[in-house]
């Protein structure tokens, strides 16, 4: 059969029209950076910890390989945290006591640009307002400090320190484990446990009858002052671990360790914290971390000893978490060996990540936006550095002005 040469061009045409849509459908676009915190990079035997990159995939959400990797600027890293703006990262190195700030290209890359140190900082949190750098410390006791940032991120003099203590129990240690700090800038609140009342590994080290888990909050003031919140500290189960706010400053949450559940708080005047009535909630085995996705609709555990990811949906009126469905087909959220990081991904708030410390990787979910339920990602883990610890993500390109919806 032959063709006439108009024939045949209309024929090249649409083949070649066929061929460009299909590359443009497979067209890799890199809509996040995902960093990751190891104590090493993958048989590497240097003492700093590795900071590893990787682009998310917008379509999959799988992940590979971004800018190359970069010293921690310490040893041991133990928390990382991300600006508001996206163009700073501060990593927190628990052996040498360092505070590293990164700043950040449009490709990605980070470059190391100033340090503070203080003695055994256990986690870090930024405000909103990129004005403040809050590090909880302490192994043997805790303390909160306030960091004055300047406008282009750089870590400056402490503005203010407090130390944790109870005023029933004063003389007992309060060991902290995590920090978090309201979008409005008001208010910032840190998980800790009394570790004279709570010593599984040496029982007869417990010698204080005070309730163990805690959550202590201060409002912050001008300059960075931090004053108790109304009633502050507050009962928070038996080892809280972690705990994160939502974005429109009305609730709290906090992982318990020790129980196995979720702590919610709802927001009072003076950053009062007054439990959600119907709560605790059932998780995982010993949740570590808990991340909240851009909307403040679905909030996600990862849980350390069973290795798993425990997702709810949040009642947008009350704060309820309630256990969120998959989609069919999916029974559960395994990650790798035990998560101890976890992040909802910032530009379009799609995905789930977690940083496996034993597993030397990183697991990946798809989230359903509806229901909040989740699907692993394509060829789900991913290699890292060895012990990864951290895990933070910043929006690439204009997915950092995109604002999600519904």
């Amino acid at each position: 059969m032959k063709f006439s040469k108009l024939g045949q061009l209309i024929l090249v045409s649409s083949i070649g029209l066929v061929v460009a849509v299909f590359l443009t459908a497979c067209q890799i676009v890199t809509i996040d950076f995902v960093y990751v915190a190891s104590s090493s990079g993958s048989g590497s035997s240097s003492a700093n910890g590795v900071l590893d990159i990787y682009a998310v995939d917008s379509q999959s959400g799988a992940l590979r390989a971004g800018p190359a990797s970069v010293s921690t600027g310490g040893s041991q890293p133990v928390s990382m945290v991300v600006s508001a703006n996206y163009e700073n990262i501060y990593v927190a190195n628990q052996t040498d006591g360092s505070l590293v700030h990164f700043t950040l290209a449009l490709d990605g890359t980070p470059t190391q640009k100033d340090t503070v140190t203080l003695t055994q900082p256990i986690s870090i949190a930024v405000n909103a307002a990129g004005t403040y750098l809050f590090a909880v410390s302490g192994t043997t006791g805790g303390t909160l400090t306030t960091y004055a940032l300047s406008t282009d991120g750089t870590i400056g003099a402490v503005a203010s320190q407090v130390s944790l203590s109870l005023a029933s129990n004063p003389t007992d240690a309060i060991i902290p484990t995590g920090v978090t700090t309201l979008a409005n800038n008001a208010a910032v609140y840190v998980t800790a446990f009394d570790q004279a009342a709570y010593d599984p590994g040496c029982p007869t080290c417990v010698t204080s009858t005070a309730h163990p888990g805690w959550v202590f909050g201060y409002t912050v003031g001008t300059g960075g002052a931090l004053t108790p919140a109304t009633n502050s500290p507050f009962q928070s189960g038996v080892k809280p671990t972690a705990l994160v706010a939502d974005p429109t400053n009305r609730f709290v949450y906090a992982t318990d360790f020790a129980s196995n559940e979720l702590v919610g708080f709802s927001i009072q005047s003076g950053n009062e914290l007054k439990f959600l009535i119907n709560g605790p909630f059932r998780t995982g085995a010993e949740p570590m971390a808990i991340t909240i996705d851009p909307r403040g609709k679905f909030l996600y555990v990862a849980n350390s000893l069973d290795s798993t990811v425990s997702a709810f949906a949040i009642d947008l009126t009350t704060g309820t978490p309630a256990v969120a469905a998959n989609p069919v087909g999916v029974s559960s959220n395994n990650t790798d060996t035990q998560p101890l990081s976890i992040l909802v991904d910032p530009a379009l708030g799609r995905f789930v990540y977690t940083g496996n410390y034993l597993g030397n990787s990183v697991s990946g979910f798809r989230l359903d936006p509806n229901a909040g339920g989740l699907t692993p990602t394509q060829a789900t883990p991913y290699p890292t550095g060895a012990k990864p610890t951290a895990i933070v993500a910043v929006p690439h390109g204009n997915h950092s002005i995109q604002v999600v919806g519904g």
